[in-house]
């Protein structure tokens, strides 16, 4: 079956802008009403893949070995379903569970089931202190499961390499709270940071002080390239049996940001007793995943190479807007001491360092002009952030004319925030 992929894009007129703001008060007169404070896809990537719907009855409702997908069952997912996520994700397909279309429900349940029954061969967290390691900054999802289900979040710092690995290997083998560590190998949310082969090696293979210690394997960006390099990580798996600790990870990853971010197809990978415990686990939730949107995924996209070639699609649309979002923080914002930014190579989010204590009212001044960003702290376990100085950027929703104003009125709200604070703050003699 050709991929639609292939064929000419559908045209999406941009929003034209006929002023370009210079000062915060000019952002402020252009009555802007829109909401960046997620990282969602824009229209035009959804209808990259409107196959899935316009050719829905194509993909009929039998599997390839003549399953009923209408039925119950198969509660690991379709085997076609589980040889493209294994594909995706470079492990075995007896290793890869597919199901709904949300990576975040395996995660929280991966964490619920470990607070009531326990890991694979542990006792359930719940019963002492559980603990997990949170980079930072991170992603406030991965905050918000931990907070929902009382397990005490621990920052550690995150390089452009991965986490502090000093801090991170010295809490974990003297501290048995610590029962896991939340991990973006690739474009991580929201700092864009890419680990090294160095940091995957040393998380499979550092001494543990809690025997049921899990790396939370969120490999959300794993084919999200922003430039014509495709960067890689790892296989975090492998590395983690050669080490001697197969059980350690546990891989998360979806396609709702490759087809269409309500109705992906979620995967979770792991050793052969973590899978096990998975299943056992989830009997007593569910029969079996949506096998019907199982087989429409597969039936479109085949295989690796027809993703890829749908990422490709997705790249050449979030391109633009990564690039005028940094156009114009290089314009406006490269000569105030203390403001940085990354450049990510991938992933749907680009970070912004404020001097300290700027960040919140950044926020608040974009909200008062009509631009919704996420919130200054987000990034922190509990909406701390120590120095009020991270902003998340997330320019993949919006039109591109609409992400080039916005990105100047974000620019300007904190040379605002700045020069109101210097105006405050009296000379001394």
């Amino acid at each position: 079956m050709r991929l639609r992929i292939l064929a000419p894009f559908p045209h999406f007129p941009l929003k034209e802008t006929r002023v370009t703001p210079h000062t915060y008060h000019q952002f402020k007169q252009l009555g802007m009403r829109l909401d960046m404070s997620r990282g969602k896809p824009a229209p035009e990537q959804l209808e990259l893949s409107r196959a899935l719907l316009d050719d829905a009855a194509a993909a009929g409702h039998l599997s390839r070995d003549g399953i009923d997908c209408r039925n119950y069952g198969h509660p690991l997912g379709l085997p076609e379903a589980r040889e493209l996520g294994a594909a995706l994700l470079e492990v075995p397909p007896a290793q890869v569970v597919a199901a709904g279309n949300s990576s975040l429900e395996l995660m929280h349940d991966a964490l619920a089931f470990a607070m009531l029954h326990g890991m694979a061969g542990g006792t359930p967290w719940v019963r002492g202190e559980a603990a997990v390691l949170c980079p930072v900054p991170g992603y406030d999802r991965h905050f918000a499961i931990c907070e929902a289900l009382g397990i005490r979040m621990i920052p550690v710092p995150m390089r452009a390499d991965g986490p502090h690995m000093e801090a991170v290997e010295e809490m974990v083998r003297d501290i048995p709270s610590i029962k896991g560590m939340w991990c973006m190998p690739l474009y991580s949310n929201p700092s864009g940071a890419i680990y090294s082969a160095e940091v995957v090696r040393r998380l499979a293979a550092m001494p543990t002080a809690a025997p049921d210690f899990r790396l939370l394997w969120d490999d959300a960006y794993r084919l999200h390239h922003l430039t014509d390099t495709p960067h890689a990580t790892p296989a975090v798996l492998a590395a983690c049996a050669a080490a001697g600790h197969p059980d350690r990870a546990l891989v998360f990853a979806s396609l709702s940001k490759v087809t269409m971010a309500g109705s992906g197809v979620a995967f979770l990978a792991g050793s052969p007793r973590n899978v096990a415990w998975w299943q056992q686990c989830s009997a007593v939730r569910t029969i079996g995943p949506d096998k019907l949107n199982q087989l429409r995924h597969v039936h479109w996209l085949r295989d690796r190479a027809g993703v890829e070639r749908l990422m490709a699609a997705h790249r050449a649309l979030l391109r633009p807007k990564f690039d005028a979002v940094l156009a114009a923080f290089g314009e406006l914002l490269a000569d105030v001491p203390g403001v940085r930014w990354t450049v990510p190579q991938g992933g749907y989010f680009i970070s912004l360092y404020t001097p300290p204590g700027l960040a919140a009212r950044t926020v608040a001044l974009a909200a008062e002009a009509g631009l919704v960003l996420t919130p200054a702290g987000a990034a922190f376990p509990y909406g701390r952030d120590p120095h009020d100085s991270h902003l998340r950027i997330a320019p993949t929703f919006p039109s591109l004319a609409d992400v080039r104003v916005a990105a100047r009125g974000i620019a300007l709200s904190l040379r605002h925030a700045l020069e109101t604070r210097e105006a405050a703050v009296p000379a001394t003699a």
